[in-house]
């Protein structure tokens, strides 16, 4: 698949730093934009390895992203996995919306690489029939309007799309549903971060999650001054912090059966 060009803003980006690394996974219309703030913490405090890929489709148009499909967002995580594999001993995943769908996706694949799994309002169960109403159905609009930006802090933006293409609704449920049912593959240790008001992702994804996962070590971290794009708002900081002190007691202790 030929993309556009590259929104500016929006391009992957890599933190060479110490053995540890941390693959940091964007969300559904968005850009590595979303995660930057992150990754630059966690390489520059924690001195980790950092990836940030761009998933396929996004951060450049509107239809490179109808034209791509959840295999392929997977695809851009494992590569940037591989990458990691290359120069670290001990690798974790994190990341936002759908990226805390690819976090726990990848964790539940790739059970003998990741060593913690941090998702940020993730979404694995979607009450929202309308959505999913455009799924599949006849005479549907080609894009509806876009999901992006929901930040409490004023001021602050998210690069995401303006738009959703429907065939793009389709993936996302796909990805969902699929990774639902890997839950109780995942058996790293996970950090379960969730807004409480967030206006994209239902909040009880997170006991969801927790009630699934087949980790012996799990901790739900609730948040209380961000939204849904909560790596760009009020609680960045926390988020940060939280996720390194995390990773730097996981990486501490023995590795999981």
């Amino acid at each position: 698949m030929t993309e556009s060009r590259i929104l500016p803003g929006a391009e992957p980006f890599f933190f060479e730093g110490g053995e540890t690394g941390c693959l940091v996974c964007h969300g559904f219309t968005g850009s590595p934009q979303s995660m930057r703030f992150l990754g630059e913490y966690l390489a520059r405090e924690g001195g980790l390895t950092v990836a940030g890929p761009r998933l396929q489709g996004h951060g450049t148009s509107v239809a490179d992203m109808a034209a791509s499909t959840a295999e392929a967002w997977i695809r851009s995580v494992e590569a940037g996995l591989e990458r990691l594999k290359a120069r670290c001993m001990r690798i974790f995943i994190t990341g936002l919306s759908m990226g805390g769908t690819l976090t726990l996706y990848t964790a539940a694949m790739h059970p003998e690489v990741i060593c913690g799994a941090i998702p940020i309002n993730g979404a694995v169960i979607s009450n929202n029939p309308d959505l999913a109403a455009l799924a599949f159905g006849a005479d549907v609009p080609a894009t509806i309007p876009g999901l992006g930006g929901d930040i409490k802090q004023p001021g602050v933006s998210e690069l995401a799309y303006s738009e959703v293409p429907v065939p793009s609704i389709r993936q996302l449920f796909a990805l969902k549903s699929v990774t639902r049912e890997l839950l109780s593959r995942v058996v790293c240790p996970v950090l379960v971060i969730q807004s409480l008001e967030d206006h994209v992702v239902e909040p009880r994804n997170a006991q969801f999650i927790m009630d699934h996962i087949g980790s012996q070590e799990k901790t739900l971290l609730w948040l209380d001054e961000s939204y849904h794009v909560a790596t760009l708002d009020n609680d960045r900081e926390r988020i940060a912090r939280e996720i390194l002190k995390f990773i730097i007691a996981k990486s501490a202790a023995p590795k999981h059966p």
